[in-house]
C-alpha cells in the first residue's frame, strides 16, 4: 500500500500547487505525485488528469509526442479551474527510458510506436492506472471530471469506486514529428482525437 511520504507548496509559472509524494517506502526516489492546485474545491467533482512521466517530452521538449505540452496545458487548466494532476512514474508507457530510446531507434527505421514496442518484445502499453485510483482514495476524492483523450483511463475510473462526472478533452495540435504518433494513438488505442492535418 502506498502512503503519503512528503508534501509541500511549490510555486510554478502557472501558479502555486501542493505537491504530495506517494510511495510504499520513504526511500523510494521516484514516487508518484499528486499536484493539487491551491483553489481546488473537494466538495464538488474534482478536475483530474492522470499523467504518465515522459522525460523526453517534459524535460527535453521532444517533438515526437505531445506529453510535455499536455502536462503544461493540464497545469494551466488546473490553476484556472482547480484540480489535481496525478503524475505517475510510467515512462514510455511503462517500458522505461532505455527501452523507449530503443523504440525511438526502431521508429527511425519505419516502425510506428506500437510496432516498435512489439518488435522489442514489450507490450504496446504496459501502464496501469490503479495507483491513480488509490491516490484519489487517499485524498478522499469521490467524483471527478477526467482530463483525457484515452478511453482506457475512462474505463479504469468507471470500474472503480470513483464517480466519473465527465470527460474533458486535452488535445494538442500535431506537428510534423508527432503526426504519425498521434495517428497511431487514434487508430490502435482508440484515443478520442480530432483528425490530424
Amino acid at each position: 500500500m502506498i502512503k503519503i511520504q512528503a508534501e509541500a507548496n511549490v510555486p510554478t509559472e502557472y501558479g502555486n500547487f501542493r505537491m504530495i509524494a506517494f510511495s510504499e517506502e520513504s526511500t523510494n526516489w521516484m514516487p508518484h505525485m499528486a499536484i493539487i492546485a491551491e483553489n481546488t474545491d473537494f466538495s464538488n467533482p474534482v478536475n483530474v488528469r492522470f499523467h504518465s512521466e515522459c522525460i523526453t517530452g517534459e524535460v527535453f521538449h521532444s517533438q515526437k509526442c505531445e506529453c510535455g505540452q499536455q502536462l503544461d496545458s493540464a497545469m494551466k487548466y488546473m490553476q484556472e479551474n482547480g484540480g489535481i494532476i496525478i503524475y505517475l512514474r510510467q515512462e514510455g508507457r511503462n517500458i522505461g527510458i532505455i527501452n523507449k530510446l530503443k523504440a525511438y531507434s526502431l521508429q527511425e527505421k519505419g516502425f510506428d510506436t506500437v510496432a516498435a514496442n512489439l518488435e522489442l518484445g514489450l507490450p504496446a502499453d504496459d501502464r496501469n492506472f490503479d495507483i491513480a485510483i488509490e491516490i484519489l482514495n487517499i485524498l478522499d476524492v469521490k467524483s471527478i471530471n477526467l482530463l483525457t483523450n484515452n478511453p482506457e483511463k475512462v474505463k479504469f475510473v468507471e470500474q472503480s469506486n470513483i464517480t466519473l462526472n465527465s470527460r474533458i478533452p486535452l488535445q494538442i495540435p500535431a506537428n510534423d514529428s508527432s503526426r504519425d504518433y498521434l495517428q497511431t494513438k487514434k487508430d490502435y488505442f482508440g484515443h478520442l482525437l480530432d483528425e490530424q492535418d
